[in-house]
């Protein structure tokens, strides 16, 4: 039994609406999980038959506009890390929180039960020398790089096992002129799906729905999400049954384009597989320690 973790930023519930690009019938994997027009709040929350689609908290109980630095720490770690400096703070993760990423993520905790655990992404050169210059990281690489596991780079693309960010590879021929082709959404699912044969847990990381969000652009947003949503149902499709698909977000923003912030919305939570470990899930608190409780019946 293998977990395969969706990180999906900038992705909350919205109203039922022509300004939330996710209240729609072609997101044929959200509405797999909702039984329901994409997801907005309307939406019923379901448990039935190995899925589950649960709203849940990223405000965490602090004031403002959740962030991707906070939010991510918290959701990669089960710890409020809004509450831990008073605020909410992003978009990379602030000062008194990286000891969080550093010693206490999913993937340290998995690898202390003595899992396999393996992030999916690649990054160009320019990232690292940008990120080395700089010592400035995401809140995913930043764990990556503490756990000791490897970042992916142009050659793990271009031997089909790892995947890029916006997971066509589009990106990287057009704006860093890269020799990689490009691929189709279903192609890069199968390769989450043949990593969910080598590792325990798997992580995979989609950062376009929040730069669609806050640039309030319902043609991006429609774009992304298609390919997102491709990506998604030939994992849906394909996955073992004894492994389990678990994805979630950050914070709201992409739901709502009549706004360029994040918003306060609940973010979805949906789960494929082993749903009873996330079935009281409340926030983004209880996302990783309900995938260490699936690991742990493995």
């Amino acid at each position: 039994m293998s977990v395969l973790f969706i990180f999906i930023d900038g992705v909350g519930i919205g109203e039922n609406s022509t300004l939330n690009p996710l209240a729609s019938e072609n997101l044929h994997s959200f509405s797999y999980f909702t039984s329901c027009m994409g997801v907005h709040i309307e939406c019923e929350e379901v448990k039935k038959n190995g899925i589950l689609f649960k709203k849940t908290d990223a405000n965490l109980d602090v004031e403002g506009l959740p962030q991707s630095g906070t939010g991510q720490t918290s959701l990669f770690t089960g710890i409020n890390a809004s509450k831990k400096i008073g605020k909410h703070f992003g978009p990379f993760p602030h000062s008194k929180i990286k000891p969080l990423l550093r010693k206490k993520s999913v993937f340290h905790k998995a690898i202390e039960m003595g899992k396999s655990a393996h992030f999916l992404n690649a990054y160009p050169d320019i990232f690292f020398e940008k990120s080395e210059k700089r010592d400035r990281w995401s809140c995913t690489t930043l764990m990556t790089k503490s756990a000791n596991l490897r970042l992916n780079r142009l050659q793990d693309v271009l031997e089909e096992r790892a995947i890029t960010a916006e997971i066509v590879q589009s990106a990287w021929r057009s704006m860093l002129n890269l020799d990689v082709p490009s691929i189709d959404p279903e192609d890069a699912a199968e390769r989450a799906l043949n990593a969910l044969n080598a590792y325990d847990l798997v992580l995979y990381e989609y950062y376009l729905t929040d730069k669609a969000g806050h640039a309030q652009d319902r043609e991006m947003a429609d774009k992304v999400l298609m390919v997102l949503d491709r990506f998604l149902m030939q994992i849906i499709k394909n996955k073992k049954p004894d492994d389990t698909l678990v994805i979630c977000s950050d914070h709201g923003n992409i739901e709502d384009l009549s706004t360029k912030t994040h918003t306060r919305n609940p973010v979805p939570l949906f789960v494929a597989g082993d749903t009873e470990p996330f079935s009281e899930a409340k926030s983004i608190l209880d996302v990783t320690p309900g995938i260490l409780r699936v690991l742990e019946k493995s």
